[in-house]
This record gives structure tokens, sequence and C-alpha cells, in this order.
């Protein structure tokens, strides 16, 4: 056997010793490539699933928390494509966006005496124009308008003011809360969360009352709400507010905080009381409440107060898996025909979550809402020589898509029988998306 000289045996080693070396060092490059690729993809999937898309902003939501203050912002629009009404087919793209702010005021001063004390706030702005609203080319009733951002357009100072939420009152967390400021009613009473996900201004936003008295999504006024909760089953909660002339107007950008005081103003008072119960072995939660109003202003079409009164019941009928399942939700309110525009309100509706499988956030809803219009109504459009209003009716169905924590698109389809009240306005039929993004 040929025996090697010692420098060639030195010079193959260092060659294996090389590509050996080099080798460690691609694998090495080559696995910290996909460490990195695996480390951004999860980035990028905590991103995606975060609640808000600018999720914790470079870390000044965390610094912002640490101080006891929370900024949150929404973006919410709806393209109608309007097939046919009374005005014929066309199409409107009404949008929102909000910006609120929340601050723990103990944990901001770190004062300890202003312990359950926080201060809150919102601004708003929505699409002005006849383009952004539906109802230009429907010409239906405001309550039944398709879109639920049509009104208070333009930028509006919603809300401002002061929660206090008492610990350990009755042994309780958040057994007794009070608000007080300028705020909106309609954000303080007739919780239903179903009804909200719906495009049309009457399921989404009035909810019956809307079509007598101011509120709506843009209603806001100086007041106070008081609510107590001795047990987690029972609730009772009352608001005194002041109330004024025509405060939805696209004029009122919410500062009309002296009123109107031309026309006088008055006061409003709203009270319900409620319970939650949960039932049967799986465990479904509801919510029942009954309440009504005192609405002080003078009626320029009946004259004197207005006043009525809501019935909610909302349930899950069948949990399949966590928070999937099917829920309705209704709410009935009557009110005396002598002075409301519509004495009898109920609305309803079903909702899916997860119906789809391996779409678990998904919802598949479906609602209506009928409106039945004040005799008195009938006979001032009888001697005016005008049609005379009965009923409005709103169908609704959707599918709100999930795309991520902090997103959704929804295609909705809508139809509006008599959504002036009459047959003299035809019926209306809509398709549309509804996008949302949360920031």
């Amino acid at each position: 056997m040929a025996r090697m000289h010692p420098l060639s045996v030195v010079a193959k080693s260092s060659a294996r010793g090389s590509c050996l070396r080099a080798g460690l060092a691609v694998a090495l490059l080559f696995g910290g490539a996909l460490a990195d690729a695996a480390a951004q993809e999860d980035e990028v999937t905590r991103w995606w699933r975060a609640r808000e898309m600018t999720d914790n902003l470079a870390g000044l939501r965390d610094i912002a928390w640490d101080r006891g203050v929370i900024m949150e912002g929404r973006w919410r629009a709806i393209y109608f494509g309007i097939l046919a009404s009374e005005n014929g087919s066309g199409n409107a793209f009404p949008q929102e966006l909000a910006f609120n702010l929340w601050m723990d005021l103990a944990k901001f001063s770190k004062l300890t005496a202003l312990e359950g004390l926080a201060a809150f706030g919102e601004v708003r702005w929505r699409e002005p124009g006849a383009a952004a609203n539906p109802n230009t080319i429907v010409d239906g009733d405001g309550l039944f308008n398709p879109s639920r951002y049509s009104g208070g357009v333009g930028w509006r100072l919603m809300s401002f003011g002061l929660s206090y939420e008492r610990n350990g009152f009755l042994g309780r967390e958040d057994a007794l809360v009070v608000h007080a400021g300028w705020i909106q009613p309609q954000k303080e009473f007739i919780n239903q969360p179903l009804a909200h996900l719906f495009a049309n201004n009457a399921l989404g936003s009035s909810e019956g009352l809307g079509g007598n008295i101011p509120f709506g999504s843009s209603f806001s006024t100086w007041g106070a709400t008081i609510e107590a909760a001795p047990v987690d089953w029972f609730y009772a909660k009352s608001g005194l507010f002041m109330s004024y002339f025509n405060p939805t107007h696209s004029s009122n950008h919410g500062l009309m905080f002296r009123g109107d005081s031309q026309s006088g103003n008055g006061l409003f008072f709203l009270g319900e009381t409620g319970v939650n119960p949960v039932l049967g072995p799986d465990e479904l939660p509801g919510h029942y409440a009954f309440g009504g109003y005192i609405y002080g202003e003078d009626n320029p079409q009946f004259g004197g107060d207005k006043f009525g009164f809501y019935w909610q019941a909302d349930q899950m009928l069948w949990r399949e898996e966590g928070e999937q399942g099917l829920r309705m939700f209704s709410l009935y309110y009557f009110a005396p025909k002598y002075n409301n525009d519509f004495p009898f309100y109920v609305q309803g509706g079903l909702v899916y979550e997860g119906a789809i499988p391996g779409r678990d956030n998904d919802q598949l809803m479906a609602g209506a809402a009928l409106g039945q219009y004040s005799y008195y109504d009938l006979v001032e459009a009888r001697a005016a020589g005008e049609p005379e209003p009965t009923q409005s009716l709103i169908v609704e169905i959707g599918y709100s898509i999930r795309l991520s924590g902090w997103g959704f698109v929804q295609p909705f389809a809508q139809y509006l029988v008599q959504p002036d009240g009459t047959p003299a306005v035809a019926n209306a039929a809509t398709l549309g998306l509804f996008f949302g993004i949360d920031f």
C-alpha cells in the first residue's frame, strides 16, 4: 500500500475541516433564517389575531394602560347597492370614524382617594352628503332608513364625563355604577348587542324608540344614570337627562350644551330593570328587561309629554362549543297612540356564531322590524289628502366574516315593505357590504 506524504494527509484533513465548518455555517445561517421566518410568522399571526389593527402601538398602549388610559378607534362603512325602490336603483356609501378615551383617574394620578372614578369621552365623524344616504333613493321613514350611519353627519362630540364604580358595595364589584356628563342615552339603556350587528337603522340603532323620541346613536345630552346590581342575575337602572328640540339635526355637532332655548328644554327620564339568568345544564345565558320613558317636550304634532314602555328578551338557545351557538333577540315597544308616531314596534332575530365548520367566529344572522303608525297620523294624513300610513316592515339577512381579530366584512340583503308606511312609496330591495376595522 502506497504511503501518503504527511503534507497530503494534513491538506486532506484541513479540507475536510473546511467543508465541515462551511456546512455548519450554512446550516446555522439556514436554521437562523428559518427561525427568523418562524418568528416573523408568529409575529404576523399575533398581529392578525390582535384586537386592534394598530396592536400595541410599539408599546404605547402598555405604557398608557400602566397609567390607566385606554385609547380605541373604529372605522365602519356600508356599501348599499339599491336594486329597486321608489326612486329606482342606485348606490350609497356612508362611513363612520370614531375615537374613544377612558381614563382611570386613581391609576393616572396615583391618588387612592379617586379609586373607582374614571373619565371618558368620544368624538365621531360621519360622511355628509346625499351620496352617503341610501334613503335619498329609498324615500322611507327615517326610523327605517336602510343605513344606521346616515344621521348626525360630520364631526360630532358624542360624550364626555365621569364614571364611578363602587367596588365592595353589597360585597360585590361593580354593584353600583354612576355615569354623569354629556352622554348618549342609547348607550345606557336597551343593551342588545345582537341587534347592533345589523346595518338597518331601526334594528342597528334606534330600536323602535327612535321613531318617537331622540334615541338614536346621534343624540347626546346632559344627564346622569345610576345602576345597582346587588346580585349577579338582577339589576335596576335609571337615568335623568335634558331633552331639547331637534337634537339630532346635522347642524348640531354635539355642541348644543344649552339645548334649544327658543323652543324650550325639558327633562327626559328612563328606567329599566332586568335579570340575566343562566339556563339549563349547558349554562345558556339570557337577558330579560322591562323599561319605560317619559320625554318632556312640547310635541308640536299632538301636544304633551311623550311616554312609552319596552320589553326585551334575549336568549342563547343552543350552545355548540364555547361561545359558538344559536342566539335570539327580541324587543317589544308600546306607547300611547295620541302622542307618538309608533304606538307599537317589534323587532327580533337570530344569530348563529360558528355556523360553518372552521369559521368559528363568523356570524350568520337574520332580523326583522315592524312598526305600526298611530291612528292620529292616519287621521292627519287623511285630512290633508295624503296617503294614510299604516305600517312599515324591514327584513335583513347577513353573514359577518371575521377576517382578523380587528376586521370584518359582512355581505347582507335588505327588503323594506312600505318603507314610508304607505303603499304610495314602493318597496325597496338592497344588497350591500358592511365593513369594519378596530384600531
